[in-house]
Order: structure tokens, then C-alpha cells, then sequence
């Protein structure tokens, strides 16, 4: 039996997240049962995140066993047979013990906000009022003072601790009408990054200081920060592992 990470993208918008869920169809449902048919044993692959309902990724990683090769081959092979929403890049082996979430070093995160109406972008956030970017990048750099995110998680989450350590959080201008908001952090508890936007964008158009920005963290309470905003505009982008994972 050997391990493998599984490099893949994909479009979230009809999708119920990545983890599999009774409700309605799932990327990881999805995969599963790619892998599965095609070589022709269970899988069941294990992500390095639970992307939310409609959240997009330019870059997910999973792990899965298998006791056949997985190769060039399989990866071409299940492009041809996943939805055009899924994509696969590569597949490499691993060591037993590699774990795509435990083993993980940091997650990035890329929101994507447009200022103007335009038929272009189904990827980004329209926010037509005036926002303050240098005030908003002010207010994220205060992000790396803390390590209790408990103000932007959502609520009644089976998670341990809402420690985070955030490594980057900027914005910046991509085109004339289009900003990215780029995070990094070594864990994200669930909807954080979209409340973080969402509680940005308040001090942005001015109706949240600097200062109130810290007291909205220190606070530890969901109610106290902004409005999560939509997920369709939110991409994984990045997931970093150490070298020593990787099988030559």
C-alpha cells in the first residue's frame, strides 16, 4: 500500500464544499468516487481543508492509499473522467505517515473584491462603496498581534482551540478595478477568512477604526465582527508541506 497527495482545482459553485455531506454533492464525493472507479478499489482521500459551501480552490491537496501505482497516467486519466469543474495536476507518493491536514505548515487564502460592475468577473466580490485600502491594510497587520480567532469562527465548531498563527494578510491591486486579499496562516477555523473580509471591509468605508478592529479580536466573539462575506469570490490557494514528506 502506498500514499499519495492528489494537487487538484476546482470551481465550488455547485459544490456543498469539499467535505462530504448529506444534503448534497461534495468535491470529495466526487473524487472518492473518481479515484474508486478507475482503480477499481474504495478510496477515500482526506483534504487539507474544508472549504465552505461555494468556495473555490486554485489549489487543494488531499491524500489517499492505494495498492496500485498512481501515476502521469491516472492523473490523465481522471481528468477525462471528472466534471470540467474538478482538475487534476499531479499525484506524488508520499511517506506512510504524510497527512494532507496534519502535516500541513500553512494555508493561503485569496479573496478577490471588484469596485466595478463587470460581466468578467462571477470571481470577485462587487463592492460598489469607496473603500479605504491603506486603512484596511493598517487594520490586518494588527492580525499578526493575536492568536484567539475566536471572533471570526463560526459558531458551535468541533475544533480544540480557535489559536491561529496568520503569517500574512494584505491587499493588494490587481487591476484597475479589482483588489486581492491574500492571507497566510499555519490553520483557519471555519468561515474565518470570509468574516476577516467582511469585518475589513467595515473599517474600510469608515464605520470601524483601527482600534475598534483590535477590539472586535479581543472581544472572542462572533457578533462582535462583521459580516461574512460571499464564498464565491474565496480561493485556496497555496498549502505548504515539508520537504522531507516527498518521495523521490
Amino acid at each position: 500500500m502506498m500514499r499519495y497527495f492528489i494537487y487538484l482545482s476546482y470551481d465550488g459553485s455547485r459544490y456543498h464544499g469539499w467535505q462530504i455531506q448529506p444534503n448534497g454533492i461534495s468535491v470529495q464525493e466526487v473524487l472518492n468516487g473518481a479515484l474508486s472507479t478507475l482503480l477499481r478499489q474504495p478510496i477515500e482521500v482526506t483534504g487539507a481543508g474544508r472549504t465552505d459551501a461555494g468556495v473555490n480552490a486554485s489549489l487543494m491537496v488531499a491524500h489517499f492509499d492505494t495498492v496500485h501505482q498512481a501515476d502521469d497516467e491516472l492523473v490523465r486519466r481522471l481528468n477525462k473522467f471528472l466534471p470540467q469543474d474538478i482538475a487534476v495536476e499531479k499525484i506524488v507518493p508520499v511517506r506512510a505517515d504524510a497527512h494532507a491536514r496534519f502535516s500541513a505548515t500553512s494555508r493561503t487564502y485569496h479573496y478577490y473584491i471588484v469596485t466595478e460592475k463587470s460581466p468578467f468577473e462571477p470571481y470577485a466580490y462587487r463592492y460598489p462603496l469607496p473603500l479605504d485600502f491603506e486603512k484596511m491594510n493598517e487594520a490586518a497587520q494588527t492580525l499578526f498581534d493575536y492568536t484567539d480567532f475566536t471572533s471570526f469562527s463560526k459558531l458551535h465548531t468541533d475544533v480544540k482551540t480557535n489559536n491561529c498563527h496568520i503569517t500574512h494578510a494584505r491587499w493588494e491591486q490587481v487591476a484597475p478595478t479589482k483588489w486581492q486579499f491574500t492571507i497566510t496562516a499555519d490553520r483557519f477555523l471555519r468561515n474565518m477568512v470570509r468574516a476577516i473580509v467582511g469585518t475589513l471591509l467595515d473599517v474600510g468605508r469608515g464605520v470601524l477604526s483601527i482600534d475598534g478592529f483590535r477590539n472586535v479580536i479581543e472581544q472572542k466573539n462572533r457578533c462582535s465582527a462583521g459580516n461574512s462575506v460571499p464564498g464565491g469570490a474565496l480561493f485556496l490557494a497555496d498549502v505548504s508541506y515539508p520537504d522531507d514528506l516527498f518521495l523521490s
